[in-house]
């Protein structure tokens, strides 16, 4: 796969980003979610991203050696229309909850890359897609990230159960604690997957920083022992974690 063909899956994306977070007043999306198909919003908003997919194609037809004439720049730009079109108006049917929304832009990806596969002629992309995901490495990172999340909240839950029944019950967010966590977790094993062990203890000492005055209004030295506990039981399992597979991926450290 060669840089230009690389260039021209970014430029599709960057059409697509533009064209539904820049350029798509919010008053669009409220007439589309209340007037749904009879929207002309929608048909302004998906006449956006033909006109932006259409540039990205055409410019990729005058760079491009060995690139598909005119009628394909137009094609693609009129399947992406039409596929907005739809994906967006089943979404307006659905709540907006987080997972419709990923699950749109999810859609709305697959298409760009349909047509840039399309463009480009060629399933070598998919091939090379499908040696990366099946690598060591790539199944290592997957199964750590996968880890990080709600099987080490269920453990540090686990342990920490007999002191968490001492305490009163704060006031908190629903699971807050259980996010920020994981949150937590994701940074510390992506540091020390890129060997950044000194940010590490900046994240630390930055999250001491805000529980400060949490626990010091509190008075309550139950409270800040458990946070303590809590707080390290996730980074060393975490440092752990990212340490074996930097180890099993590019040998000691």
């Amino acid at each position: 796969m060669s840089p230009n063909d690389l260039s021209l899956l970014l430029g599709l994306v960057l059409a697509h980003l533009i064209g539904d977070f820049v350029l798509q007043p919010r008053r669009w999306v409220e007439e589309r979610i209340r007037r749904q198909h009879r929207s002309r919003h929608l048909l302004h908003h998906v006449g956006v991203h033909a006109c932006l997919t259409a540039v990205v194609l055409l410019v990729a037809f005058r760079l491009m050696p060995g690139a598909p004439g005119l009628l394909a720049a137009f094609a693609g730009a009129a399947g992406v229309a039409i596929s907005h079109w739809l994906i967006d108006l089943v979404k307006a049917k659905l709540p907006g909850k987080l997972r419709w929304f990923l699950l749109d832009q999810a859609l709305h990806l697959l298409v760009l890359a349909a047509v840039w596969l399309i463009w480009l002629g060629s399933t070598a992309p998919l091939a090379m897609l499908l040696e990366w995901l099946v690598a060591a490495q790539t199944l290592g990172l997957i199964v750590a990230y996968l880890l990080i999340t709600r099987p080490v909240s269920i453990m540090i839950g686990l342990v920490m159960r007999r002191w968490s029944q001492q305490l009163e019950t704060p006031g908190t967010l629903a699971e807050a604690g259980a996010r920020i966590g994981m949150l937590e977790r994701f940074l510390v094993l992506t540091l020390v997957l890129l060997d950044q062990l000194t940010a590490v203890g900046f994240l630390l000492a930055a999250k001491s920083v805000l529980r400060f005055g949490d626990l010091k209004s509190a008075q309550d030295r139950k409270l800040t022992e458990y946070v303590l506990l809590g707080t390290l039981l996730s980074v060393a399992s975490t440092l752990a974690l990212g340490l074996l597979l930097r180890l099993l991926m590019t040998g000691p450290v």
